[in-house]
C-alpha cells in the first residue's frame, strides 16, 4: 500500500457527524433562509432614527453574511477568504455551529426587541435549533430499546427477589 492510501482513511471527514444526506440540505436551506430573513429585516431595521434599531439592523445584516459564507459559500466568490471560512465552518461539530448561530440571531432580539428584529432572526435561529438537535445524535433502533428494557426488568426482578427474601 502506498502512503496515499493508508493516510486516506485517517482523514476527518464532514459526514462523521451522524447527519443524513437530507437533514444536512435541510439545514444548509434554513441558513439561506434565514440569511434572507436577517438581510431584509436588518436592511428595514435600519431605515429609522433609534440607534439601537439601527446597531440591531447593522448586526443582522452581519448575520445574515456569515451565515451565507458558512452556508453557501459560492454565493460569496468576489471574497478571497471564503473558501477558507467555509471549509473550517465545515469542521465545526453540530452542538457549536448551534451555539454560534442561536448567540447571533438572539443578540440583535436583545439589542432592540421588536417584531422586525424577532421575526427576522426567527429562521436563524431556527437553522441553529436544527444543528443542535444535529448533535443529539440519531434516534435507536426498537430492537436495542426492548433489548434494555428487558435487560431493566431482569434487573428489578432480581433486586426485588434479593430485598425480599434473600438475607445478607
Amino acid at each position: 500500500m502506498s502512503s496515499e492510501e493508508t493516510a486516506a482513511p485517517s482523514k476527518a471527514t464532514p459526514d462523521d457527524d451522524g447527519m443524513t444526506w437530507w437533514y444536512r440540505w435541510l439545514c444548509k436551506i434554513a441558513g439561506v433562509l434565514g440569511g434572507i430573513s436577517c438581510a431584509v429585516s436588518g436592511v428595514w431595521n435600519c431605515v429609522t432614527v433609534n440607534p439601537l434599531n439601527i446597531a440591531a439592523g447593522v448586526w443582522m445584516v452581519l448575520n445574515a453574511f456569515v451565515l451565507f459564507l458558512c452556508e453557501v459559500p459560492f454565493c460569496c466568490q468576489f471574497i478571497e477568504f471564503a473558501n477558507a471560512i467555509a471549509a473550517r465552518a465545515d469542521k465545526l461539530k453540530p452542538w457549536q455551529k448551534a451555539l454560534f448561530y442561536c448567540g447571533m440571531a438572539l443578540f440583535p432580539v436583545f439589542l432592540s426587541f421588536s417584531f422586525t428584529t424577532l421575526f427576522g432572526n426567527a429562521i436563524a435561529f431556527a437553522t441553529g435549533v436544527l444543528y443542535g438537535l444535529a448533535s443529539l445524535g440519531k434516534k435507536g433502533d426498537a430492537v436495542t430499546y426492548a433489548r434494555l428494557q428487558h435487560q431493566k426488568q431482569g434487573d428489578e426482578e432480581r433486586m426485588a427477589g434479593a430485598a425480599n427474601g434473600a438475607p445478607e
